[in-house]
């Protein structure tokens, strides 16, 4: 299945695409694409509707951020070989963790906001996958089982604030509107091998990163256990597993996103992400944010 919720921000309603690819309202089966709908149980029940019966979405609706209610936003650095050579890096003997913040979910063409301080804002295209079933201390032969399906993220960055402010990654990862996802969840039944998925991201029309999941140095099972390890992962996180070559800082000179300027993201199977580049504009309010229901129920 693809998954996808749309609507307005804050208030998306959950969907799912049919064998046209058009958009099928979900919202007389399940309250959302979030939550314990994410579980086997929850994904079978939506399974159990034909999407021919359901209504279409509108033409041209917004597509929100394909899971909602995300509590944990783990990113995983350094994960592809010939990105942590552009780096001049050595390659990590275990998985490189840092958070971003849940609330920098947005959607797949959402605008991405400059913070106010930015002076290094750089792209990432990314595979990420997002929990189903909870997991702690999971096998790694049983990983996948817990997996409710896989979708884009660009891991936007500040590169200033992730490596010359000192400290942790994180300060350069969670700003406001900085976790595109979208703009479908695709169970992995869909998403075809997950270790050669096509990965592109244009900056202004010019391909900037062209590269496979197969140059992974953790695959995605070996993730899902490693970070069980150390914490819980309930259903609806995320996990964004790491980035191929050609990102903005590795580049002579570099090269860094401003106002005006346009990203467009791809991954096989999965879908497009186009976001504009825009100024700082203070959110404080609240104005923008999203409100997710969580802990649902599973009809039976």
């Amino acid at each position: 299945m693809k998954l996808v919720r749309f609507g307005e921000a804050g208030a998306e309603r959950p969907g799912v695409l049919d064998v046209e690819g058009a958009i099928r309202d979900l919202s007389g089966v399940v309250p959302d694409i979030a939550g314990d709908v994410l579980t086997k149980e929850g994904l079978e029940h939506i399974r159990r509707h034909d999407p021919a019966s359901l209504p279409k979405a509108p033409e041209g609706v917004r597509i929100g951020a394909c899971v909602g209610g995300v509590r944990n936003f783990i990113g995983v650095g350094l994960n592809f070989a010939d990105h942590a050579a552009e780096t001049g890096l050595r390659v990590p003997r275990e998985p490189i963790l840092f958070n971003k913040a849940p609330n920098c979910v947005v959607g797949p063409n959402d605008n991405v906001m400059l913070p106010k301080a930015a002076q290094k804002v750089d792209w990432e295209v990314e595979l990420a996958f997002v929990i189903g079933d909870r997991a702690s201390n999971v096998d790694e032969a049983d990983a996948l089982s817990h997996v409710a399906g896989v979708c884009i993220c660009n891991d936007v960055t500040e590169r200033h604030f992730q490596t010359e402010r000192s400290g942790q990654w994180t300060k350069g990862k969670g700003c406001p509107t900085f976790g595109p996802l979208g703009p479908w969840l695709v169970t992995l039944d869909e998403a075809g091998d997950l270790d050669d998925l096509a990965m592109t991201l244009d900056v202004n029309g010019r391909r900037m990163q062209d590269g496979s999941t197969a140059t992974m140095i953790f695959r995605v099972p070996y993730l899902l256990s490693y970070i069980s390890t150390f914490m819980t992962l309930d259903p609806g996180d995320v996990v964004t597993t790491g980035t191929p070559p050609g990102v903005g800082m590795a580049m002579d000179p570099p090269v860094f996103l401003g106002a005006g300027d346009t990203v467009r993201l791809a991954i096989s199977g999965l879908g497009e992400q186009t976001q504009t580049i825009v100024p700082w504009r203070d959110t404080s309010s609240g104005h923008g944010s999203s409100t997710y229901k969580t802990g649902f129920d599973i009809p039976r």
